[in-house]
């Protein structure tokens, strides 16, 4: 029968790696959602608001970002805190994290914010979501993804990929949060049934 100080251990650890991988996970949820609001790496996109309106919501740098991110200027600062609390840390980052893949599935649906032809002149607006949503979208026709935006220029690619990369973070985020309330939720009944403490280790 494996000890209890061996659970401690593995219990402990499997914590502090799921924390480690959440820090990684939100710095690509931040970097890619400020990605999203520079289209060509230009700043008058975002100044003038034609920026994607799910992209402008910034989910991956509040929700997916600094809500998992540590909080500290430190980059990784390990605290050792109570099970209870970490337990309800992980659901927050939970529900923001699914939160923010529910977002950016919403993006990649509705497709980008560009400047598009019309029959009388030029007009931002999301095309491609009601032109061809006869046509399954237009994420299933690539020949779709340029010539119909003037502007910003390649804003598709820019779009799909970077919405893709975002919604694929935070649901891997969601995943890891779950696994830490299941691990500590796995601390509480070692120190319920057992009487003896764990320490639960936390990147914050």
């Amino acid at each position: 029968m494996l000890s209890f100080a061996y659970l401690r251990m593995c219990v402990s650890r499997c914590l502090r790696c799921v924390g480690v991988a959440l820090v990684a996970l939100a710095t690509v949820c931040t970097v890619a959602n400020i990605l999203l609001l520079l289209p060509e790496l230009k700043v008058h996109f975002l100044l003038e608001g034609h920026v994607t309106r799910e992209a402008s919501w910034a989910t991956g740098l509040w929700s997916s970002g600094l809500l998992v991110r540590p909080q500290p200027s430190t980059v990784i600062f390990v605290m050792l805190v109570s099970c209870d609390l970490l337990a309800l840390y992980s659901c927050a980052c939970l529900l923001s994290s699914a939160f923010c893949c529910l977002v950016s599935i919403t993006g990649l649906v509705q497709g980008p914010l560009c400047l598009y032809n019309t029959t009388s002149g030029s007009a931002w607006g999301y095309l491609l979501p009601l032109r061809y949503y006869r046509d399954a979208g237009y994420l299933y026709n690539r020949s779709l993804w340029s010539g119909v935006c003037l502007e910003p220029k390649g804003v598709v690619q820019w779009n799909v990929v970077l919405f893709s990369i975002l919604g694929g973070a935070s649901g891997l985020q969601a995943l890891l949060c779950a696994a830490n309330c299941a691990l500590c939720m796995c601390a509480f009944c070692i120190r319920v049934q057992c009487g003896v403490s764990i320490m639960c280790v936390c990147i914050f």
